[in-house]
């Protein structure tokens, strides 16, 4: 028994051996992690506008009537304009207490119009005119969903073209002869959510339409390559 044992384990041995010229020839890898980052200024080019009415009544009913007949009107005007997309809000109707808070004394309705363009002019005069008969909540500013789009598209090219240059001068540094990508991760970010701007606008006079003086700016926004290449070495 203790020969047989012997002799495999020295068979093993053997074969350990005779394997390692085969694995001194072959290639070398070394595994390195890169962060390439690129990025651009994008304009905001969708403008937001929040309006709303508010009402106060000790009948539901009839309050809700007049909520409804209000924003009706609002939105017949606001279709006038073609190329603003129009679309409600947000309408909520809650009971207002008397002091003790043990009886209801009357009722309060708020109902939202949100009103969205690219064209910026015709919306600030649309905005003026409204603020007639409405108030504002919030002046907001985006970047569309196409913009956004061809910015992404343009920004992947980029963060793929560079994380391949970093990845070329790695492997020059490491004195190797070729690299290949074992993973590749792309996220942006900096894309904006719409920020209020309402503040400056929903104190406007009701004797006259003001039209707003908008500057959308712009938003740096970034794309971001995150991977690991295995270098080569000869």
């Amino acid at each position: 028994m203790f020969t047989l044992r012997r002799s495999a384990t020295m068979l093993l041995a053997a074969s350990a051996f005779a394997s390692l010229p085969a694995l001194a020839d072959e290639p070398r890898y070394n595994q390195v992690s890169l962060r390439a980052e690129v990025s651009q200024e994008v304009p905001r080019d969708l403008m937001v506008v929040t309006l709303y009415t508010e009402a106060q009544d000790d009948d539901p009913a009839k309050l809700a009537a007049t909520v409804t007949e209000r924003m009706n009107k609002a939105l017949a005007d606001a279709r006038q304009v073609d190329s603003v997309k129009v679309r409600q809000g947000s309408r909520n109707s809650y009971p207002i207490y008397e002091e003790k808070g043990q009886s209801i004394t009357g009722w309060r309705e708020r109902a939202e119009l949100r009103l969205e363009s690219a064209n910026f002019p015709a919306l600030s005069k649309l905005t003026g005119e409204m603020l007639q008969t409405l108030s504002m909540a919030g002046m907001d500013f985006s970047i569309a969903e196409p913009t956004r789009k061809k910015s992404e598209d343009a920004l992947l090219k980029e963060a793929v073209a560079a994380f391949k240059a970093r990845a070329q001068l790695a492997t020059e540094a490491m004195g190797g002869k070729s690299y290949k990508v074992v993973n590749l991760n792309l996220n942006s970010s900096g894309y904006p959510q719409p920020f209020e701007r309402g503040a400056m606008m929903m104190k406007a006079s009701r004797d006259a339409a003001p039209t707003p003086d908008v500057e959308a700016g712009t938003s740096r926004v970034n794309m971001n390559a995150d991977g690991v290449i295995e270098v080569q070495i000869p």
